[in-house]
């Protein structure tokens, strides 16, 4: 009958985290601000405590119990309580004629961590592996009041008291692996001090696998292990065999595989045991392990993050697109940008609106010569072409409306109803013509009244891309900062303005009830 197992080993591995009674090497290390105790190790048989002085030094001054309270000297013991940065040094023990130096290094204690990186022990442990964590402090004369055991800083529940020692045997996970810090506290002059030892253990794959396979034979009997492989890491080892009566007797052999590479996976370890009647077969096959499933709460908090940082960027996305004309604005005056240095025109826009003042137009006629003047140009710095204002009496009107359009960055059209007069009709055309066929001004529109139907305008203008509708509401945009000035200035060349500042004053010149122009006195006489 034929057997497919995949077995593992556990080895044993013990790992003990102490501070040993004494030491006999020559190099130490100790973190400063906790208390330290050196116990130099003596051989017994050249040295006797009754007839040989011992006696510290360090820089040719002796250390005595007489000359400090911070650091003690008896024997072949050393105290200091506690250690500190200027201890860092070299140490003279001398025994009669002998004297052995013992280098002390005093590193900085970590201001973000409970241990300090250049006082840490490393210790691998494969997975599976007995892992055994022992925190005991055996120093002659000290007694040692609380042990703590922290792992990566945070104290490892039910293993806090009042006892000296501190121990946890279990099978190494990888879950185990991280930094494992035994302090240890005492009281001298009153005072509580503590002292760390801190272990960096590291769980690894297991690497080594020992595969067993018993089976009861006689005299007769063949036992063996056959496999299809060359690899030179795998051993057969031979246990040893019990008695069970005169005949038969029960034996193990055990197949070592050091060191796990690709060539042993796959592959039948056959356990065969032959008799003159049968054979069996017990087979093994090591396969490679599958990828472990994220842990949960891994899992979780990556889909936290995930969904956290969509989120976000969906937010940005829509911020950006609700306040792209702040954007953009906040960025002209960043980079101080000037588009009108180098085009060689004279006007930033040329208002197109209806010349007469009546009283169905009279709130565009108004803004036209007076609120839109005085925003963009004493506020903002533009500089506007109004035909009232800038055209020169006497000339040619149609040829002076077509070189003032040449001379600007935009056409400013304010829309109403009776827009498409005879008087207007010559400057939309000259306007798109520029636009369309010369590509060398863009079209801004601003709507007036309650224009909902514009079938009265030129198809071409359908085919601008540049142009957009500004809807002007007296109520609501007199403000610098209100949407309807802001979405102008992004539509107007980049120029470098004033900044934004105080509020625009309701416009004079506008009778809300009747909306009629409001002339001064001597305007009613030129205008009669």
């Amino acid at each position: 009958m034929h057997y497919k197992e995949l077995l593992f080993a556990l080895g044993v591995l013990m790992f003990r985290l102490t501070s040993e009674y004494c030491i006999s090497r020559n190099s130490v290390n100790a973190i400063e601000g906790e208390c330290f105790h050196l116990s130099y190790c003596l051989d017994s048989t050249s040295h006797n405590h009754s007839t040989t002085p011992i006696k510290w030094y360090k820089n040719a001054t002796e250390l005595s119990s007489n000359s400090s309270t911070r650091i003690i000297a008896h024997n072949n013991n050393l105290e200091f309580w506690p250690i500190e940065l200027d201890d860092s040094g070299v140490y003279e023990l001398h025994t009669g004629n002998n004297i052995l130096e013992i280098t002390i290094n005093v590193f900085r204690k970590s201001e973000n961590s409970c241990y300090t990186e250049m006082h840490v022990t490393s210790q691998s442990v494969e997975v599976g592996n007995a892992l055994n964590i022992n925190c005991k402090y055996d120093y002659d004369g000290i007694q040692n009041n609380r042990t703590v055991l922290y792992k990566n800083c945070s104290m490892m529940e039910n293993y806090g008291n009042n006892s000296s020692q501190i121990q946890i045997s279990k099978n190494a996970e990888f879950m185990d692996q991280g930094y494992y810090t035994c302090s240890f506290s005492f009281s001298h002059n009153g005072k509580l001090w503590n002292t760390t030892r801190t272990y960096n253990i590291t769980i690894t794959e297991r690497r080594n696998i020992l595969l067993n396979c018993s089976a009861t034979k006689n005299k007769e009997s063949v036992f063996y292990w056959n496999f299809e492989t060359n690899e030179s890491n795998v051993h057969e080892e031979s246990e040893p065999q019990t008695q069970d009566d005169e005949d038969k007797r029960l034996v193990s052999k055990i197949l070592r595989i050091e060191t796990i590479n690709k060539g042993n996976l796959n592959t039948k370890y056959n356990c065969v045991l032959s008799t003159t009647k049968r054979t069996e077969i017990k087979t093994f096959i090591l396969v490679q392990k599958e990828m472990d499933d994220i842990p949960g709460h891994i899992f979780t908090r990556g889909m936290i993050t995930v969904i956290f940082i969509s989120v976000a960027v969906v937010c940005l996305v829509i911020l950006s697109v609700i306040y792209r004309v702040d954007l953009a604005l906040f960025y002209r005056y960043l980079m101080r940008r000037d588009e009108t240095l180098t085009d060689g025109k004279t006007y930033d826009a040329f208002v197109s609106y209806l010349k007469e003042c009546r009283p169905e137009n009279g709130e565009e006629h108004t803004f036209a010569v007076e609120i839109l003047p005085r925003v963009l140009e004493k506020h903002f710095g533009y500089k506007l072409c109004i035909f009232e204002r800038d055209v020169m009496p006497g000339r040619a009107v149609v040829d002076e409306i077509h070189s003032l359009i040449e001379k600007s960055r935009r056409l400013i059209i304010l829309l109403s109803k009776n827009y498409m007069s005879s008087e207007v009709r010559y400057e939309l055309e000259s306007g798109l013509h520029e636009a369309l066929v010369e590509r060398k001004i863009k079209v801004i529109l601003i709507k007036f009244t309650s224009v909902s139907d514009f079938t009265f305008l030129p198809q071409s203008l359908e085919l601008l891309k540049s142009h957009r509708v500004l809807k002007w509401k007296a109520d609501k945009s007199l403000s610098y900062n209100s949407r309807f000035w802001k979405n102008l200035l992004y539509l107007m060349p980049a120029k470098v303005v004033k900044p934004y500042k105080g509020e625009i004053e309701s416009c004079p010149f506008i009778d809300r009830s009747s909306k009629k122009c409001q002339w001064g006195e001597s305007q009613k006489a030129s205008h009669a």
